[in-house]
């Protein structure tokens, strides 16, 4: 039975966004508890595309001005009407602190959207939560001090790992207005997130882990064909590391049948498509672009093998761990990834699939180790499966992240 919560303000950088279902997922399992949610997103969607997951929320989403001069009257409205307030000068205060350490227009962008959403949220909202560190946890902050309310956020990748340690510090201690709780889901981002809190139990690890309802049961076998089909699902950016894979897919062994299908965006995909010209492999790569979940859990039941050859950037991004990795086991797909991050908290190498060092020789000689071994991909899948199944199902999560929200509307 649930019970009925207080109203809370989630502030989101962008809602709904294909390559977050993670925050999808958590959102929807919180209103099945109980929870009353409304949805502060700091950007329009720009995916065309959306999951059915999208569709499972009743939240009211609304969006904050994108940028500040294309809604002038409603910032100075929410300035206005903020200023009287005894939290709006406290709030400026610690703004302009940050401003004075990092002044870009991003920083003046989450004042004025703190300003407006401090303004506009509901007289009954409770306590408000945002999910990632940097941008949405400021914008919290800012609003949740001027109106006088408890804030908690949760931390992910690149928001924990291109974020100044000194604005870290500031959200995650006391005295400086800093989250009540803060949940991240990987043990290796928790660590360090504790060694920059004020007191270490301010942090939680909370893995997101799957809902595996919203899956289909996996395949019972795999279709005995001649090519070896690769599959990769994420964005096309440096962390993901799909340029060294392009480099590795073209030093396969010349008699083994293969195909790459890549599913999502992003902003390298020109310069690798280009790449794969020139290595004369293109034909052997079907680049499907940004695709819906149900596309997505297709792929994967007609896949061999899983490759996320994830690195850390030049800018120090990095993924924590992958949800992806996680629904490709869900389908029994096995995998190969890299040993970044908090990928071998999920994956024992050798065990749960392979983890390769990013450089396309290795990545090379396991793809090519594991076409060469229905066995072992068997043997590997069906061992991710155990792991995902007793350790990193959604539910546990959920139920620790609801008593750290209860502690956001307790005096």
């Amino acid at each position: 039975m649930t019970r009925k919560h207080p109203r809370l303000a989630v502030v989101v950088k962008g809602w709904p966004r294909l390559s977050e279902t993670f925050i999808a997922q958590e959102l929807v399992a919180l209103e099945e508890m109980g929870h009353t949610l409304e949805i502060w997103s700091l950007r329009f969607p720009t995916d065309k595309k959306r999951h059915p997951l999208h569709d499972r929320l009743n939240a009211l989403v609304r969006y904050l001005p994108e940028y500040l001069h294309q809604e002038p009257l409603r910032v100075t409205r929410g300035v206005i009407r903020n200023v009287l307030r005894p939290g709006f000068w406290r709030a400026a205060g610690l703004w302009l602190r940050d401003l004075k350490r990092d002044v870009s227009r991003n920083r003046v962008r989450r004042f004025g959207q703190a300003c407006v959403l401090a303004a506009e949220m509901p007289g009954d909202t409770s306590a408000l939560y945002a999910h990632f560190m940097h941008t949405p946890a400021s914008v919290a902050r800012y609003a949740a001090v001027m109106r006088g309310l408890k804030w908690g956020v949760s931390a992910h990748a690149k928001d924990i790992w291109t974020s100044p340690d000194w604005e870290k510090q500031e959200k995650l201690t006391a005295q400086s207005s800093g989250a009540t709780f803060l949940a991240t889901c990987t043990g290796f981002g928790a660590e360090h997130l504790k060694e920059l809190a004020d007191t270490p139990d301010r942090v939680e690890l909370i893995y997101h882990g799957l809902d595996l309802a919203r899956f289909p049961a996996p395949p019972q076998m795999r279709n005995d064909k001649e090519t070896v089909t690769f599959l990769s699902v994420g964005r096309l950016v440096e962390k993901k590391g799909f340029d060294n894979l392009i480099e590795a897919l073209a030093l396969l062994p010349q008699g083994l049948d293969w195909h790459w299908d890549h599913i999502g965006g992003g902003g390298l995909g020109d310069t690798l498509k280009n790449r794969a010209l020139e290595l004369g492999i293109a034909d052997n790569i079907t680049w499907h672009g940004a695709c819906d979940q149900p596309e997505v859990i297709e792929a994967m039941r007609k896949s061999d093998i899983f490759v996320l050859p994830s690195r850390i950037a030049s800018d120090g991004d990095r993924d924590g761990l992958p949800n992806v990795l996680m629904e490709a086991a869900s389908q029994k797909l096995c995998i190969l990834s890299t040993p970044v991050s908090a990928i071998p908290e999920f994956i024992d190498s050798g065990t749960h699939g392979l983890l390769s060092s990013d450089a396309p020789d290795a990545l090379a000689a396991a793809m090519a180790e594991l076409a060469s071994s229905a066995q072992t991909r068997h043997a590997m899948s069906e061992a991710a499966y155990e792991r995902l199944t007793q350790d990193f199902l959604m539910a546990p999560g959920i139920r620790t992240l609801d008593g750290r929200l209860a502690s956001l509307f307790q005096d």
